[in-house]
């Protein structure tokens, strides 16, 4: 196993020595791909904020990024966080669009921001006018992906590929990996119904043309009398299938919200926030047998191991 580090300065670049552990960290969305690992300062390496990072792992790429942050104490190691290119996600404006689809409005604003884009998966549904005043990219784009979820049943999930913003289904982002008793170390389960958890959807839109409110409504009874009501409600405009989206936000909501955090599992590069892996593990009265999106990955390298701890959601649970 190798461990490949660059550090790119002007036309210098340094492969350091790694002192310790290299980290690799992501989430499934809104928070930029982490870097953190510490060198040793012989006094022969010039490295400042903003320097190009990349990152190898067996020949497998698995970080580009950019130098934000570096510290040293009396030990001469240097310490350096790095993020790759969604940190500047982070950067405020003002849009407003009409008739563009989330891949449509993510790459107008990437093209604004000079970002490097690779492949942008076309989003089915066309968001007909929107307003994003003074938010972060990260919120606007969010907010897209949100309004096509809510309307379609469609997740996507938006990532940094070692330099390219890329958006892909989430379920493409599959891995054929399996995570059991043996493969990872230790875990915990939680089930919930507290949070986004709805059971009744209510829509409505005042009809100027009729003077009337219209109302649509989709609801589990059998959830309702399991759990109580729990009502989602959104004012609507005249352009939203009411019906329609009523059906795909019960979908989407009307579930126990299950999470699974583990720890030490053999690492494996392909694991990212945003990609599925198998999960078959036996918790009490509960069997677990599917796949189960990741929301957070962090990965732990070092010449003779990789280990990743993972936080997982969804998945179908029998029990």
């Amino acid at each position: 196993m190798a461990v490949e580090l660059i550090i790119q300065n002007g036309t210098k670049a340094y492969l350091p020595v790694v002192e310790d552990t290299i980290e690799w960290t992501t989430e499934r969305k809104g928070v930029p791909g982490k870097l953190a690992f510490k060198i040793l300062n012989d006094g022969h390496i010039d490295i400042q904020e903003g320097n190009a990072v990349r990152f190898k792992y067996d020949d497998k790429n698995v970080f580009f990024g950019f130098m934000f942050e570096k510290g040293t104490d009396k030990s001469k190691e240097v310490s350096i966080t790095c993020y790759d290119q969604l940190r500047y996600l982070k950067n405020k404006d003002t849009y407003v669009y009409t008739n563009k689809t989330a891949k449509g409005f993510i790459k107008m604003v990437a093209d604004d921001f000079g970002l490097r884009c690779g492949n942008l998966i076309e989003t089915s549904w066309t968001i007909s006018n929107r307003v994003e005043e003074n938010k972060t990219l990260f919120d606007m784009f969010q907010n897209a992906l949100d309004i096509t979820l809510q309307n379609t049943g469609e997740l996507f999930v938006l990532y940094d590929d070692f330099g390219k913003l890329t958006l892909d289904h989430i379920q493409n982002m599959r891995i054929p990996l399996l995570i059991d008793e043996e493969t990872s170390e230790d875990y915990d389960y939680k089930s919930s119904i507290d949070g986004e958890v709805y059971n009744q959807i209510k829509l409505t839109y005042d009809n100027e043309k009729t003077g009337k409110r219209e109302v649509y409504i989709s609801k589990d009874s059998n959830h309702i009398n399991e759990w109580g009501l729990l009502q989602y409600y959104e004012t609507i405009d005249e352009n939203t299938n009411g019906k329609s989206k009523a059906n795909a936000l019960l979908s989407l909501y009307n579930k126990k919200i299950k999470s699974l955090k583990i720890k030490n599992v053999l690492g494996d590069v392909r694991v990212r926030g945003g990609s599925s892996v198998i999960v078959r593990l036996t918790l009490m009265d509960i069997k677990i047998d599917s796949f189960m999106i990741v929301e957070k990955a962090k990965h732990t390298f070092t010449n003779n191991s990789h280990l990743m701890d993972l936080e997982l959601k969804g998945g179908v649970f029998n029990g």
